[in-house]
């Protein structure tokens, strides 16, 4: 994994891509000149555009140019609250152009050479029905494509969202004022959107994500059918579920006899007293233990490697995430990792991301763990946010 000098210190590619994801960066005007023709780069953030480092690490690009101006254009009383905190929405990394190279500089200090993904027109395309891809799917990284909310969160409409989550604020937002949540895609849909994918974009692999759900065969319902229409022969790589974790495992063994590679029920914050404030629907409705009874029991009965449970990195203490990451790995289960970006909502009156000792502390614990319970991560090359595969590499190649 290589090194690079940042700040007088030095620092690998994981450090740089949290640091780097958790601050957002700027992209000068000429370089989107340069590069949208040819490569994956959009000035539209719904694209969620990415770079590489030069050893191939995948990283958000996250241009807060745009963030700010499209958090402008919203008028909501929320979405306007958000501008007390316009003071920590600053970013010193900025990709530019050095004799037609894109380089990743922090101020004027040039860090490296970075590269973009070839061109798509994944993001111009809509499905039969009429549902464009883009606000639907997401390209993540080499391999994937996500559906991020195929359903709208019940948690987030009871006055309970996760408060990192900018979907939940808007589904709390729509229900406060009587508006109708946004459609669902249709099982047709997902399937011609991963069908294009595989066919235009190199993509092996899917996520399948939903809001939380208070009835478990409603949720069921919807999973089974989107898995169901999934081109499953097609896809080389895996199929990540994540879901509201049901009272009736049975419900899970059906998950997998439809194709699913690895399920998530995730926590995303382990400390009890931050979990209550932080992702107060999880905790209320769902509750810590449901979540690990449910982790528990694929581990049980299908071995390691195929439960997994999200940690939002930056959210709590090292020692808190210490203590739930070594609770799930000595199981069986893998303790996977996205780093927290500050700038889509206030986390407990905050919008300042942790500092290179807290992410290089993370690395190193998540790295002990991997090896030491042999956990190999779902990633391929990486994804945009999450670090776990990141971390994997480090652990096993460095």
């Amino acid at each position: 994994m290589m090194k690079y000098i940042y700040q007088n210190r030095e620092i690998d590619s994981v450090e740089l891509k949290c640091l780097v994801v958790s601050h957002g960066l700027t992209i000068d005007k000429a370089v989107y000149q340069r590069f949208s023709p040819t490569h994956r780069l959009n000035a539209n953030a719904l694209t969620c555009n990415c770079f590489k480092l030069p050893d191939e690490t995948i990283v958000m690009a996250t241009d807060m140019g745009f963030h700010l101006s499209t958090l402008s254009s919203m008028f909501s009383w929320d979405n306007l609250k958000l501008f007390r905190y316009l003071s920590d929405m600053k970013t010193d990394f900025r990709i530019r152009l050095v004799d037609e190279t894109p380089v990743l500089c922090s101020g004027e200090e040039v860090i490296c050479p970075v590269t973009f993904l070839p061109h798509t027109d994944f993001y111009k395309q809509k499905t039969a029905s009429g549902m464009p891809y883009i606000g639907n799917a997401v390209l993540q990284g080499c391999d994937w494509v996500a559906f991020q909310c195929l359903w709208p969160c019940e948690y987030a409409q009871a006055g309970k969202p996760c408060q990192y989550c900018f979907s939940g604020g808007q589904f709390e937002s729509l229900a406060k004022r009587g508006k109708p949540m946004p459609f669902i895609p249709s099982p047709e849909d997902v399937s011609e959107v991963v069908n294009y994918a595989i066919d235009h974009c190199s993509t092996n692999s899917v996520q399948i994500t939903g809001g939380s759900t208070f009835d478990a065969n409603k949720e069921a319902a919807h999973i089974t059918r989107y898995l169901s229409a999934l081109p499953r022969k097609r896809l080389n790589g895996e199929v990540l579920l994540y879901i509201t974790p049901p009272e009736s495992h049975e419900i899970i063994d059906r998950y997998f006899s439809l194709g699913a590679d690895r399920i998530a029920c995730s926590l995303e914050v382990w400390d009890d007293e931050r979990a209550a404030v932080i992702t107060p629907g999880k905790r209320l409705f769902t509750t810590k233990q449901r979540h690990l009874d449910a982790l528990s029991y694929i581990a049980e009965k299908y071995g390691p490697n195929r439960a997994f449970s999200n940690f939002i990195i930056g959210l709590e203490s090292i020692e808190a995430l210490k203590q739930g990451a070594a609770f799930l790995a000595e199981r069986g289960i893998i303790p996977s990792a996205s780093v927290w970006m500050p700038f889509g909502k206030p986390v407990m009156n905050s919008m300042t991301p942790p500092d290179l000792d807290y992410f290089r502390a993370v690395k190193e614990m998540l790295a002990e763990l991997y090896v030491k319970y042999n956990l190999t991560p779902a990633g391929g090359c990486g994804l945009n946010v999450c670090v776990e595969r990141d971390i994997w590499r480090y652990a096993t190649q460095s």
